[in-house]
């Protein structure tokens, strides 16, 4: 017989599929009705420059089943989707997947670097904080962490070619680079303005983890049987406090590609975040939709992926479901 632990494991992970599965349906709903609130007739996009006779606009909307029920419509969109078709791109004349695939490279390197940068500087500077806390480098991190948040993508993608860019030199302002040497080159300038501020969140996430699990009883206790600070602070503090800081890293991390956009356009990148701005603008509408859905979808997978890894990384929360 299956213990009851492994039932309500196997029930809980079933329960997670199932809600991912009805918020993707919804979300796929809402994305595609998003078509009819958007101003301007596709139609009129795809002649623009001519002046055509409402006969041919009609037939371009039979020949791309504008005409056609919005349930219809949908339900052959969603059936494309299912299979990996996102439809044709108006403004591209190709593929919707091929246009995406070929920009989504760059934005990966992109969110990758930025996702390095931003564990590697949030984690190691909160921790630095709540070790120092009330000290003048505790202060000094604050202040930073304060100013990060507060500032926009854009504004440090402007300060950041302003100064290392063009007046030091020091990184390209433009372009994806070629090869894999030069492609990091040019991606250090667009990562860092991209995970300044969700450098500064998650370095304020794990200071206060660190510190609520500091204040703990059996971490004082453990330091007061002479347990070396570095063994307590190590297994004691840091691994119960990787809950939270995990799960926040990486749900940040899902949605960056959102904040892509800004950065890639900023720095003249050939990316999905700049592919999108360019879609909206121009009305290609098949590419917004299929960008939109990817990124929504990403973001509900990760969340549904954190919600079933939490409890593993602490096991506290495995204790508490079980005891409901």
């Amino acid at each position: 017989m299956t213990p009851a632990p492994a039932l309500a494991r196997a029930g809980r992970v079933l329960r997670r599929l199932a809600a991912m599965a009805a918020t993707l349906l919804v979300t796929s709903f809402l994305v595609f009705s998003s078509l009819f609130l958007v101003p301007g007739d596709p139609a009129a996009f795809l002649v623009k420059g001519r002046s055509p006779s409402p006969q041919e606009l009609a037939a371009i909307r039979h020949q791309y089943g504008f005409d056609e029920p919005f349930l219809v419509r949908y339900g052959k969109w969603l059936d494309g989707v299912l299979h990996g078709d996102f439809g044709r791109s108006y403004l591209f004349h190709q593929d919707v997947s091929s246009v995406i695939w070929s920009r989504l490279p760059a934005s990966l390197l992109l969110v990758g670097v930025s996702a390095l940068m931003i564990v590697a500087v949030g984690v190691g500077a909160g921790i630095l904080g709540a070790l120092r806390r009330g000290t003048r480098t505790d202060r000094s991190l604050m202040l930073l962490v304060t100013v990060g948040a507060a500032a926009p993508a854009f504004v440090a993608a402007l300060l950041l070619r302003s100064v290392l860019g063009v007046r030091l030199g020091w990184f390209p302002t433009i372009g994806n680079g070629t090869g894999l040497l030069d492609r990091l080159h040019h991606v250090v300038l667009p990562a860092v303005a991209l995970s300044v501020t969700f450098m500064a969140l998650v370095t304020r996430v794990t200071r206060s983890a660190m510190l609520d699990e500091l204040r703990r009883e059996h971490v004082e206790v453990a330091l007061g049987r002479g347990t070396p600070r570095r063994t307590v602070i190590r297994r004691h503090v840091l691994r119960n406090a990787l809950g939270p800081i995990v799960t926040v890293s990486a749900l940040l991390v899902s949605g960056m590609l959102v904040s892509t956009a800004i950065v890639e356009t900023a720095f003249g990148m050939a990316g999905v975040g700049s592919l999108l701005v360019q879609s909206v603008d121009q009305m290609d509408f098949q590419v917004v939709q299929a960008i939109v859905l990817l990124v929504v979808g990403a973001f509900v997978v990760v969340n549904a992926l954190m919600d079933l890894v939490h409890p593993l990384i602490d096991p506290r929360v495995a204790a508490r479901g079980s005891a409901r």
